[in-house]
C-alpha cells in the first residue's frame, strides 16, 4: 500500500479546503446576504480540492470550517514530522537526567528511510482516522461519501479496503495505539490527533487523553507535543 500518498494528501487538504469554504461563503453572501457553512463543505467535496471532500467529511463540516486553518498550516506528513521532531527533541533534553532516558536523534517520519516511511504513514492514519470517529459523527451516509472520496483520490484497491475496515471499526484507543511501534511513531499519532479534535468537546477530549494512555506517552512528551501543535498550527 502507498499510505503515504493518501496521508500526504489528507494533510495538505487543508489549504484548499479553506479556499473552497471562503469561496463557498463569498459566493452564498452574494446570493443571500448571508454565510453558508453547508456551502462551504459541498464546495469541497463536489469536486474541488484534491482530498478536501474526504478531510472535511471526516473532520465533520462545522470541526472542518473551524480547524481548517490549521491543517493548511501543518502541510503534510514531512510538516508533521517536523513539529513531532521538534517536540520529542525538547523532551529529550529536558528528561537527559533522567534514568531510562532516550538518547540519540528521534527517528520521526521526515528522518527515517523511506522503507520506514509506510509504517508511519499508517500508523498516522490511523489515528487520524481515530480521531474523526471520537465525536461520533460519522454515520453510514458520511461512511459512503468518505469512501467514495477516497475512491477518487487513489487507485490503489488494497489502500482503499484498508481505509474502508478502519472506517468502519467500533472507536477503540488501544487498538489504535497498538499501531505505535516506536516512541516517535506514538508522538506522531498523538499530534496528528490533535489536529483532528476540539479539545473543548468533552468526548473528544477524553478521547485524546485515553489515547495519551495507550500510547504509553509521558506526561511531560504529551505536554511538550501539545504546546508544539498550539505554536505551530496557530
Amino acid at each position: 500500500m502507498n499510505t503515504r500518498s493518501l496521508l500526504d494528501q489528507l494533510l495538505n487538504a487543508g489549504k484548499d479546503m479553506m479556499q473552497n469554504q471562503n469561496t463557498g461563503q463569498t459566493n452564498s453572501q452574494s446570493r443571500s446576504g448571508g454565510s453558508s457553512p453547508l456551502g462551504g463543505l459541498l464546495g469541497s467535496v463536489g469536486g474541488g480540492a484534491l482530498g478536501g471532500g474526504a478531510m472535511s467529511l471526516l473532520m465533520g463540516s462545522k470541526k472542518a470550517r473551524k480547524m481548517g486553518g490549521k491543517v493548511a498550516v501543518y502541510g503534510g506528513l514531512a510538516a508533521l514530522g517536523v513539529v513531532a521532531f521538534k517536540a520529542y527533541s525538547n523532551w529529550q533534553s529536558q528528561n537527559q537526567t533522567q534514568a531510562g532516558a532516550v538518547s540519540g536523534q528521534p527517528q520521526t517520519v521526515d528522518r527515517v528511510p523511506t522503507a520506514q516511511i509506510e509504517q508511519h504513514s499508517q500508523a498516522i492514519l490511523r489515528a487520524v482516522i481515530g480521531a474523526a470517529k471520537a465525536d461520533g459523527h460519522i454515520d453510514e451516509r458520511e461512511r459512503v461519501l468518505i469512501d467514495g472520496e477516497v475512491e477518487r483520490i487513489t487507485d490503489d484497491s488494497e489502500l482503499k479496503r484498508w481505509f474502508d475496515q478502519e472506517l468502519g471499526k467500533p472507536l477503540d484507543p488501544a487498538d489504535i495505539a497498538r499501531s505505535a511501534a516506536t516512541p516517535e511513531i506514538a508522538a506522531e499519532m498523538y499530534l496528528a490527533s490533535l489536529v483532528m479534535v476540539d479539545k473543548q468537546n468533552f468526548m473528544e477530549r477524553a478521547y485524546l487523553d485515553e489515547l495519551a494512555r495507550q500510547l504509553k506517552l509521558d506526561p511531560a512528551l504529551k505536554v511538550e507535543l501539545e504546546a508544539q501543535a498550539a505554536n505551530s498550527l496557530g
